[in-house]
């Protein structure tokens, strides 16, 4: 279990490392158009989160009732968490939620499974995921309406979904001078960061025949340390050739 915030307000580089201190390890953030600037996640801030140490949560919402907009809502709303997704670098292969922020009722399900599908389907490439009580969690795991699911306690009423890759449990609380929520998350809830992945710097081939040199080496070592010492240099010459280390 990781623990992590959700604001509306844009955090600065100096806020979201006090965050990160105070020991949360993510942050989840609104990908919404320019006319909601005054939420809206930017490249740069993307930027100031990962370089506090904290990955990222992407979640699209303009009104609290929209998915009741049902299947043309969601394919608006899918085009446009796209584009702002595009725009900061989000990578593929991480989750963008939709949010169902009021306590949605039974006669609301359909249209929220079809905005759902519809916003599913202008994201290619990008996990789809639901914001939302732990009925419409529950209904729309059943209904196959998304990948992953982030219940907040809201409208709840004491009950928890098995099915929440993130939990959303207190609400309006203040860190680092900042008006946040509170959320844990349990594996699979398609967070992300701005770091690029590094281009190996040597090649497999080369790697191996220096290993075999430091093998050698290990084996004739005769304290604990030098064989720890063998061991490491090994394991940065796997880094540099992109290839798992054995630590």
């Amino acid at each position: 279990m990781v623990k992590g915030i959700d604001c509306s307000t844009p955090l600065t580089a100096s806020t979201a490392a006090k965050i990160a201190k105070q020991g949360y390890e993510f942050a989840a953030r609104y990908l919404v158009p320019s006319s909601y600037a005054w939420k809206r996640l930017t490249a740069a801030e993307a930027n100031a989160i990962t370089v506090a140490g904290m990955q990222l949560i992407s979640v699209f919402e303009t009104t609290a009732n929209r998915p009741v907009g049902g299947a043309t809502a969601g394919t608006e709303d899918g085009k446009a968490a796209l584009n702002e997704a595009q725009t900061i670098g989000q990578p593929t292969g991480s989750a963008i939620y939709f949010a169902v922020d009021y306590d949605a009722q039974p006669k609301d399900f359909a249209a929220i499974e079809q905005y759902l599908k519809a916003a599913a389907e202008q994201i290619p490439g990008y996990a789809a995921g639901v914001y939302g009580s732990y009925s419409v969690i529950e209904e729309m795991f059943k209904r196959k309406a998304c990948d992953v699911f982030w219940q907040t306690y809201a409208w709840s009423y004491g009950k928890k979904s098995e099915h929440a890759n993130v939990f959303q449990y207190k609400n309006n609380v203040m860190v680092a001078g900042v008006a946040v929520d509170l959320n844990e998350s349990y594996g699979g809830e398609g967070w992300w960061n701005t770091k690029e992945e590094e281009e190996p710097t040597m090649s497999q081939e080369d790697a191996e025949k220096i290993i075999r040199f430091l093998s050698a080496a290990w084996f004739a070592a005769t304290t604990k340390e030098d064989k720890a010492e063998f061991n490491r240099l090994a394991d940065e010459v796997r880094k540099a050739a992109g290839v798992p280390t054995k630590s």
